[in-house]
């Protein structure tokens, strides 16, 4: 027979069934069924598909027994019907370069294939919907290829939707009403399955087989959902509340087969595409706008989206933590992504206040029970707390908020909850040591104050802070509710936040340790004071770890009690040389009256002693060092107990600082760091004593100091000058020296105003300021004043105006710069090794004015130098191997340069 007679027979035979009554299909079934099944598996004709596919579900699918559906029909059925959808595909795919306006064949074939798809999801929506009405409950194994087959299906058809702009290219018009019909036709597919697997059957004594099969359909619409995502929100939804709602009704069979990494992974990333889309919105919508706005109207449904895929990411999460082990660093990203697009970060979105509060209180406050589920769960705590997280500086400050969230959170926690997020263990640090560290890392946001919301309380209005404030606030809050067996963790933390080499990171560490102080006993106050005092004087030698103890120490000691105070000072007495190093950073303002009056007397008479010693030794570098101790020691009893001075003692001091200035070599003080130290001391303590000071001193300071700034000496020297020469603001010049001091005083101050280092400029600004306004000498003020620049400059400071106008937007931007160029943090250097850093003379800026002679001078001193910095350490710590070596190598090089120089 030849195939048109096949054809015709076919059609003559599917005529015949059409024409039956439900009694004739009902009484034929046994044999009319299995033969519209063999036409099927055999017809090359996709009309003739599809209008067996109808007579099957329209005559004789009522009629099966639901036992047997899929033995009889659906396993016959389906797998030709996935071959031949795919084939239409692929039809679409390889012939949609060939569509055009002018080329109808190709047009009405693409268009025949569409209508064809869309009749075959009618016909499996028929199948569907057959089963949920001849079944109160469904038994996946009875229909197992029935699911799985429309979902493959129906993801094809969305994937085939969703990349059809681009297929299509220009072109997209002459089929969109089909396509629009396709999606149409799949959507209510879906609808109708998930109709029918809510219905199914999964009860304890369920069968492995339906465990699986649940498991698959719910990975296979996991696909389905990664598809439709941006497509249909609606559908979006649902789908994944269909999702949740499976997986929890069926957890107690199926919990241990889902692959909850990945459902917990998809989630979050339609959590972060939905925020991200919302927060797009808000910045197109930078005016206020109207309740009733279409925009806005989108910007609020986009915003409720994003809070159910945020309870849902809840809900799951709550029934499935055991499970969710190797979900915590997904968990941990989307937090800190999320707030790294929120303000107050520099990479926020611009939006308004009145947005960032809606969002706020819709969708972030969902986000906070979810930290509390996951605050027990050791995985969570380790992917928050990897000592290896290397997060980028985006994601900074959220890390910072997150740990804060944590600490306001564990007070109402059992103690070992605490002890887990508070102790270090293998690869993980303890939650203070975290906070500190990304603390450290937002310089960006410190430098802007960026606010953060604040707290209501007592029925007053929520106010915004800084982040400084913010974490302060909290950690304070956080350490007074701290387990007491965990506080070796806390002063561990504390301390190694204190030896920060960023100083922000150090204050704050030292607030909270005096707050810790405050709120503590009064016991452990003397025992933290002990523990500082004993660290300071076990750390010789200049670093920014012992000026940050020094701090700490200052601060502690006002919270000392009287009689631990007294016992403070028999413990490291101030008559003692080696205690100089505490009592030059206490202010004897911390000590009452009598007190302040003894130390004070006995720091002035050691110090002077001291001084004394100096001169009348050898003047070698070392005991330089004990002569700034000595010095620094007696600037402090001057800062802060100069009430407690009488007239000898205080003529005492004028009289020793005046006979170690005839010591001063400006050559010295620009090579030689402990010179410039002692140098920087005694400007200092004659700022202090100026009215008693001799004129012709203050003459010959005058005088170095204009030769020395000429020389561009190191900015710290330059400020200690400038506490000098505001001083003389403060006395009448002699006439008889008027000529060559007050000349002088306007060229150092000339010099100093056109520096350009901020730091120094803004001191200058202030010492100028204060020197003007008490000077009897008015006419050297304008002299001082040599340009127009410097003339602006001093003016914009008197009235407190910025030479530079920037707007909000313009400083982020530019605050992310600096960010970018200097957010890598300084390297931990230790206190040994900053020790020995400060001991190394200063390089030599070059100076090519000056005369050869003077160079060799220069260099000399600085090699001199090294080598009484060597024979310090010597006197401190055993020589290392290699110290021999190289002392006779570097003898063999002097011998070497001896005999270049002319006889």
């Amino acid at each position: 027979m030849s195939q048109d007679d096949d054809a015709e027979a076919n059609r003559v035979v599917l005529e015949t069934f059409s024409s039956w009554s439900r009694e004739d299909c009902r009484r034929e079934l046994p044999s009319a069924l299995p033969r519209l099944l063999s036409m099927y598996q055999h017809s090359e004709s996709w009309i003739e598909h599809i209008r067996i596919l109808k007579i099957i579900t329209d005559k004789f699918l009522p009629h099966v027994n639901h036992l047997t559906l899929e033995q009889s029909v659906f396993s016959q059925i389906l797998p030709k019907t996935i071959r031949l959808f795919d084939g239409m595909i692929y039809e679409l795919t390889t012939q949609a370069t060939e569509l055009s306006s002018q080329n109808l064949e190709i047009q009405i074939t693409l268009r025949n294939i569409l209508q064809t798809m869309a009749q075959i999801l009618g016909g499996l929506t028929g199948f569907v919907h057959h089963v949920c009405t001849t079944q109160e409950s469904v038994i996946l194994e009875y229909i197992h290829s029935l699911p799985s087959s429309i979902l493959h299906i129906i993801k094809k058809t969305f994937v085939h939707c969703k990349n059809s702009e681009s297929l299509y290219s220009g072109r997209l018009h002459l089929l969109s009403d089909l396509l629009q019909g396709l999606f149409r036709e799949a959507y209510s597919l879906q609808k109708k399955l998930m109709e029918l697997l809510d219905m199914a059957c999964m009860g304890p004594s369920v069968d492995e087989n339906n465990i699986l099969l649940m498991v698959e359909v719910i990975h296979s619409l996991l696909d389905v959902c990664s598809v439709i995502s941006g497509m249909d929100q609606a559908f979006h939804a649902n789908t994944w509340k269909f999702i949740i709602k499976q997986s929890l009704k069926h957890q107690s069979v199926i919990k241990s087969q889902l692959k909850h990494k990945e459902i917990i992974s998809s989630l979050c990333e339609d959590i972060v595409f939905s925020f991200h889309s919302c927060l797009q919105l808000a910045e197109q919508m930078v005016q206020p706008v109207a309740q009733d706005n279409a925009d806005y109207r989108i910007f609020q449904k986009t915003l409720k989206l994003c809070r159910f895929f945020a309870n849902s990411l809840l809900h799951y999460t709550k029934e499935f933590l055991p499970l969710l082990s190797d979900s915590c660093c997904i968990l941990h990203q989307l937090y800190l992504q999320i707030y790294s697009k929120f303000p107050p970060n520099l990479c926020a979105a611009r939006i308004s206040k009145a947005q960032q509060e809606e969002i706020a209180g819709t969708f972030l406050v969902v986000l906070d029970p979810l930290i509390s589920q996951l605050l027990t769960f050791q995985p969570f705590v380790q992917a928050v707390l990897d000592s290896k997280l290397d997060l980028p500086c985006e994601l900074q400050l959220p890390q910072v908020l997150l740990l804060i969230v944590v600490a306001d959170k564990l007070p109402s926690r059992p103690k070992d909850v605490q002890t887990l997020w508070c102790t270090e263990a293998t690869a993980r640090v303890s939650l203070i040591k975290a906070i500190f560290y990304s603390f450290e890392r937002c310089s960006g946001e410190l430098s802007l104050t960026a606010p953060l919301q604040g707290v209501k309380d007592n029925g007053q209005a929520e106010v915004s802070v800084t982040l400084y404030q913010h974490a302060c606030v909290h950690l304070c809050a956080f350490v007074a509710s701290f387990h007491p067996s965990l506080f070796p963790e806390l002063d561990a933390a504390l301390l190694n936040a204190v030896l920060s080499t960023n100083m922000t990171t150090s204050l704050l560490a030292m607030d909270v340790w005096c707050f810790l102080a405050r709120y503590g006993t009064a016991e452990l106050c003397m025992h933290h004071v002990t523990l500082m005092a004993h660290l300071i004087k076990s750390c010789p030698g200049e670093c920014i770890q012992l000026t940050n103890l020094t701090l700490l120490l200052r601060r502690l000691f006002f919270f000392m009690t009287q009689p631990h105070q007294v016992e403070f000072i028999q413990r490291f007495s101030p008559k003692e040389a080696d205690n100089l190093p505490l009592w030059q950073c206490i202010s004897f303002q911390s000590l009452s009256a009598d007190l302040r009056k003894e130390a004070a007397c006995e720091v002035i008479k050691v110090c002077t002693a001291q001084c004394i010693k100096w001169l009348s030794s050898s003047h070698t570098l070392a005991e330089l060092d004990y002569l700034n101790t000595a010095l620094s020691a007696l600037l402090t009893v001057c800062n802060s107990a100069g009430d407690a001075l009488d007239i000898r003692q205080q003529t005492t001091v004028t009289e020793v600082v005046s006979q170690l200035w005839a010591f001063i070599n400006i050559q010295q003080v620009i090579s030689q760091p402990y010179v410039q130290q002692a140098f920087s001391l005694l400007l200092q303590l004659l700022a202090f004593f100026i009215q008693t000071v001799d004129p012709q001193l203050i003459s010959q300071v005058v005088t170095l100091l204009t030769s020395l700034l000429k020389l561009e000496p190191p900015d710290h020297v330059s400020l200690a000058a400038l506490d000098f020469i505001s001083s003389l603001g403060r006395v009448f010049i002699p006439q008889a020296i008027q000529d060559k001091v007050l000349p002088n005083l306007s060229c150092i101050f000339a010099l100093l105003l056109a520096n350009k280092n901020w730091l120094l400029e803004q001191h200058t600004l202030e010492a100028f300021t204060q020197f003007a306004e008490g000077t009897n000498h008015e006419e050297i003020v304008p002299q001082c004043l040599n340009s127009e620049e410097i003339k602006n400059k001093v003016v914009a400071f008197l009235e407190k105006t910025g030479l530079v106008d920037e707007t909000e937007a313009a400083i982020v931007d530019r605050v992310k710069q600096e960010k970018g160029t200097f957010g890598e943090p300084a390297a931990k250097v230790t206190v040994g090794e900053a020790n020995g850093l400060a001991l190394q003379p200063c390089t030599k800026r070059a100076r090519q004015e000056l005369p050869f002679e003077e160079e060799y001078r220069l260099a000399f001193q600085a090699a001199a130098g090294a080598l009484e910095t060597t024979e310090m350490l010597l006197q401190q710590a055993p020589a290392p191997d290699w110290l021999v070596v190289e002392l006779e190598a570097l003898q063999e090089k002097i011998e070497k340069l001896k005999c270049c120089v002319p006889g």
